[in-house]
């Protein structure tokens, strides 16, 4: 058995605009500068309160990084009713799911900075209730690159790291593969660079969705 983990933002879905103006609007309503989406997108994959915190420069979640958090997630879901702001799937996405979902002897997980109610919203978004055998949220384990949330996808599975790839967009989700010793794959079409993902430790990259399952025959 195999064990593909694979994160949501950036990845599944592309959330950047509705992430952005949630975080915007947060800022604003703080007292502070409306960021740009360059450092929104940066922070994508990490916890929240860790990433706004990394917004502002701060070291350490403060008081005031707590209370944005709070403001963001109050504020999340009525944003996400506007219209532009849904989180569709990226092109190749829906039939690369529905083809690995065939595999018998491969196992799907979501390992995501989102909270379980944003993983589950998108679940029923895009009609993956039953996709994933196992997952992890921010409200799971440490936010990534703490490799918990792939070992404890790993534990509850039963499937050994080695036996088990991480798909992501960010530096965080290539990071958090090779510290929990799991493959780490890149896609090019999320948030970060592709130099960037190679530079943190990404094992192969996909171009497409679809290169995904031929690449998984080989593993």
């Amino acid at each position: 058995m195999r064990l593909a983990l694979f994160d949501c933002d950036g990845t599944l879905v592309d959330s950047a605009r509705l992430i952005h103006e949630v975080m915007a609007r947060t800022f604003v309503d703080f007292g502070h500068a409306r960021p740009d989406i360059s450092e929104t997108k940066a922070i994508i994959g990490l916890t929240l309160d860790i990433a706004i915190a990394r917004m502002q420069g701060k070291p350490h979640v403060d008081d005031e990084a707590l209370a944005m958090t709070a403001h963001y997630k109050a504020t999340y879901t009525g944003v996400r009713a506007e219209p532009g702001f849904q989180e569709p799937l990226f092109p190749g996405i829906a039939d690369m799911m529905a083809t690995l979902e065939r595999q018998d002897d491969l196992l799907i997980g979501a390992v995501t900075g989102k909270s379980r109610r944003g993983l589950d919203l998108i679940r029923a978004a895009h009609g993956f209730d039953k996709t994933f055998f196992v997952s992890r949220t921010a409200d799971d384990c440490p936010s990534k690159p703490h490799p918990a949330m792939v070992t404890e996808c790993c534990s509850e599975a039963g499937i050994d790291a080695a036996r088990t790839v991480v798909i992501g967009d960010a530096i965080y989700d290539m990071q958090m593969a090779k510290a929990a010793g799991a493959k780490a794959i890149g896609v090019s079409w999320g948030y970060a660079s592709v130099p960037e993902l190679v530079e943190a430790g990404a094992d192969h990259i996909l171009r497409t969705p679809a290169d995904l399952v031929e690449w998984l025959e080989t593993f």
